[in-house]
């Protein structure tokens, strides 16, 4: 089983372990995922909510799923839709 950090800033916040969420990027030492911090997002919640709503992470953490995200879609590629 590997371990992966994720890029530069974000390595040391993001991490994918098969052990933890079933691999899914998650932030370092939480099983608080990526995906959970994008969908507060898409629901218009501000940084502030988020934080607010997870008080064991700092912005940092925040600021580094969102990096995380754009670095992932930056490198896949997009199926058009008709």
């Amino acid at each position: 089983m590997s371990v992966m950090a994720v890029g530069s800033d974000p390595e040391e916040r993001i991490m994918v372990d098969p052990r933890v969420c079933a691999g899914k990027p998650c932030i370092r030492g939480t099983r608080i995922m990526v995906k959970n911090i994008l969908g507060m997002f898409a629901g218009g919640y501000s940084i502030e909510r988020i934080l607010s709503a997870y008080p064991e992470l700092s912005r940092e953490d925040v600021v580094a799923a969102l990096d995380y995200a754009t670095r992932v879609i930056d490198e896949e590629k997009v199926i058009q839709r008709a």
